[in-house]
């Protein structure tokens, strides 16, 4: 695969399809490039679709010393650049769509319009009294899934992850190399829950970004997922938000061709 360097670090990264449109998918927490690989085929029809490993993921670099978010939304802002993508539309799944609604806080000019399904900003519940116990459970289960790690025993921690924070069931449905990738890519995890930014999230950064937007959320995920979708979604009136039927925290493996369709009839209605 290619190799590109940006900010210091050389990441991975794909390119398909010959679409004039382009098309940038910046995966989740624990994942690569290759959770993308159920949907990019059709996507390629269409558009020309970047999919990278993400800084510390599968085949690309992991620098030493603490990450960070911001890391992840300079490398995205720099590779759109590099790669004269510019503007491109972003779609992010979990992680991946808190570094793309960062993008588009920071950086509205790379971007035509955005996708996101479900960023775990979980700070903006934290004024929701209906959202404690929640968010109370959620940290305990991250807490638990990073001592796992710390120890040594990353399989266990990314199967109680899988099950725990993206749905139960979720971690059989993964196919054995998706589960795999999961296990190799559990100490980016660990350092993610170390940032003190991971979660955090201002509203306020979203003011300036006028371009299409759609939020969306599983009718399978947990609750927390479609509550912070709720708190964006006030945020940004101009935003369409659709309920994705039959899926959780992942519908791009878990219903490619849903996933797919939701997308581009998204695009090409403010193409």
């Amino acid at each position: 695969m290619p190799m590109g360097t940006v900010n210091g670090v050389r990441l991975s990264y794909e390119l398909s399809g010959t679409g004039e449109i382009p098309l940038v998918l910046v995966h989740g927490s624990w994942g690569s490039r290759r959770s993308w690989d159920p949907v990019v085929p059709q996507l390629a029809d269409s558009f020309r679709v970047l999919t990278y490993d993400r800084r510390g993921h599968s085949e690309s670099e992991a620098p030493s010393g603490q990450g960070s978010v911001r890391e992840d939304v300079a490398d995205l802002a720099a590779l759109i650049e590099q790669l004269e993508l510019a503007p491109a539309w972003v779609a992010g799944n979990s992680f991946g769509a808190s570094i793309t609604l960062r993008l588009a806080g920071q950086r509205p000019d790379l971007l035509r319009g955005i996708t996101v399904h479900e960023p775990p900003l979980f700070s903006l519940l934290a004024d929701d009294p209906a959202a404690a116990a929640l968010l109370e459970e959620y940290d305990q289960t991250i807490a638990d899934v990073a001592e796992q790690i710390a120890s040594g025993d990353h399989a266990s921690a990314a199967e109680r992850f899988a099950e725990e924070v993206a749905g139960p069931g979720t971690w059989t449905q993964f196919p054995p190399e998706s589960r795999q990738t999961m296990i190799e890519n559990a100490p980016t995890y660990l350092d993610e829950t170390n940032d003190p930014e991971q979660l955090a999230f201002d509203l306020d950064w979203l003011g300036a970004f006028s371009r299409p937007a759609l939020l969306t959320q599983g009718d399978q995920s947990p609750p927390q997922f479609p509550a912070v979708i709720t708190k964006l979604a006030q945020a940004m009136p101009s935003a369409e938000v659709r309920t994705l039927t039959g899926v959780g925290h992942v519908p791009h493996m878990e219903n490619p061709e849903a996933y797919v369709e939701t997308v581009a009839d998204f695009v090409r209605k403010h193409h």
